[in-house]
């Protein structure tokens, strides 16, 4: 009798429970019903009342549905699951191999084609690739010891715990990092590793009270052992044009310390340097900063005006070669960033694809082929992106995105918003948590590390002992007709000038 009358009552509270909750739900629908109704700002909720709502829900959802059920391996935007998961396992450490078959189209124009050669050298005759001197002028030249490397990533736009995964897992892969236009922060040096110091157009970490660029701040910057070079920010890929922006939700006070600013106001660096407007003003700003420092300078930019580059150039030519600039970093218009406008986001800049053979003509037209050293930076992820880009004259390769994955990025798209839900772009102290830098920097060691391994696969099977002899000759690209021919006849090498044949 007791334990129906438990029953009873359980199902009579059960019964009375069910009733509130259906008459709160009730209410929230009529609540929201009469909100729909005479609100003016969205035309599907006033003439579909609390049913338009899902309209939103749905779209938001839609992009993460995408991702894990819908979308093939090859179709994703701005980076497919194949080139994802091929991080993911080498920041995991393990085999890259895959089965049956390849899941990548090779007939949509453009693709390029390693050509395999008859007679690759042995594996004990293939040799790792040899540091590269950067800076032959300078008084305190780097000796770069890898060909891949980290892109400026600025603490601001990144967490800390980020950064400092980073640097330490840059010094495991002995590769550099570069700082991004936030300044140096003591994340970037912890792990030990080289470090690049990029001043961005707002010269964060080298400016003075009114924005200017400080002799002694560069002296101080370059006192580090372990800035090794400084790279001047022209442009990024993403945003041609435009300055960083980083929003004020991210300016906390620290990072507002660093970069010597306002903290909880968003960092808007101005579109360009105010004091470079010309070629000349650009060529004497980086032997300012060279002579100052010591180190070696160069500059990043994304094409757009050939015009401009070839007439500086040209001036480099006309002083002398010790004038030139020790690099030039080129980013492609498909590069990206934490914040940018769309339009500019997606039709403002050359792709590397286009941009970067025709600048390292120039630039060998000129006779400086290995006087100015060129980086390239743009959606360069996998080994054959890398490869590519030393085939077509790049001499290192920077990459920003690839890096981020191997951190766990799951391109949630939000790292605009500070509500990153992996801890890297976001000052949510409870997000970062998620990341853990002695966990993370062997993930980042280890890509860097089976990246390297895997494009001195590719130079082996094409014929040659080390992956910067890779060139234009050793791949093919596919035309719109299907039929592929080789890089080396698409775009010829130009003569050097006052050469004779």
């Amino acid at each position: 009798m007791l334990l129906m009358d438990i029953v009873a009552n359980t199902l009579q509270f059960l019964a009375t429970a069910f009733v509130i909750v259906l008459g709160l739900i009730g209410l929230a629908a009529i609540i929201m019903f009469v909100i729909d109704r005479t609100q003016t700002q969205d035309a599907v909720r006033r003439n579909y009342p609390v049913i338009g709502r899902f309209r939103k829900v749905f779209t938001e959802l839609g992009e993460f549905f995408r991702q894990y059920f819908f979308a093939m391996d090859r179709e994703e935007m701005p980076f497919n699951r194949a080139q994802r998961d091929w991080v993911a396992r080498a920041g995991s450490g393990k085999s890259n191999t895959i089965a049956f078959g390849s899941t990548r189209n090779l007939n949509l124009s453009g693709t390029p084609i390693f050509i395999n050669a008859a007679f690759p050298p042995l594996d004990e005759q293939a040799t790792k690739t040899e540091p590269l001197l950067i800076g032959p002028y300078c008084d305190e030249p780097y000796d770069a010891p890898s060909f891949f490397n980290i892109s400026g990533m600025s603490f601001g736009a990144l967490s800390k715990p980020a950064v400092r995964a980073l640097s330490r897992g840059a010094k495991m892969a002995n590769v550099w990092m570069n700082t991004g236009e936030g300044g140096l922060s003591e994340y970037h040096l912890e792990g030990g590793c080289d470090i690049v110091f990029q001043i961005g157009t707002a010269k964060y970490g080298v400016r003075d009270l009114d924005g200017n660029l400080s002799d002694e701040k560069l002296k101080q910057a370059a006192s580090h052992p372990q800035v090794k070079m400084f790279e001047l920010k022209l442009a990024q890929g993403a945003k041609p044009g435009k300055g960083g922006i980083l929003p004020a939700a991210k300016v906390t006070k620290e990072i507002a310390d660093i970069r010597g600013i306002p903290a909880g106001e968003a960092s808007i660096s101005p579109n360009r340097h105010v004091d470079i407007a010309n070629v000349e003003e650009l060529l004497d700003m980086i032997g300012h900063i060279r002579k100052v420092t010591g180190k070696p300078v160069g500059f990043k930019t994304v094409m757009g005006d050939f015009d401009a580059l070839a007439a500086f150039l040209d001036l480099v030519v006309e002083r002398g070669i010790e004038h030139a600039p020790d690099f030039i970093t080129l980013d492609g218009g498909d590069g990206g960033t934490g914040a940018a406008p769309m339009p500019l986001m997606d039709i403002v800049g050359l792709p590397l694809r286009e941009a970067l053979p025709i600048v390292s003509d120039l630039i060998y037209e000129r006779g400086m082929r290995g006087r100015i050293r060129l980086i390239a930076s743009g959606k360069l992820i996998t080994p054959s992106d890398v490869a590519w880009a030393l085939a077509a004259g790049a001499d290192f390769i920077t990459c920003a995105r690839g890096f981020m994955f191997s951190l766990g990025c799951i391109q949630a798209l939000k790292c605009n918003k500070n509500t990153c839900p992996t801890g890297i772009t976001t000052h949510d102290g409870r997000l970062q948590k998620g990341l853990v830098p002695e966990a993370k920097s062997v993930k980042v060691a280890n890509y860097a590390k089976s990246l390297i391994h895997e494009v001195e696969i590719i130079a082996h099977s094409v014929g040659v002992k080390e992956p910067r002899e890779i060139s234009r000759r050793h791949v093919r690209i596919v035309k719109s007709s299907g039929v592929s021919i080789p890089l080396n006849k698409l775009m010829p090498r130009p003569e050097i000038r006052g050469s004779s044949k």
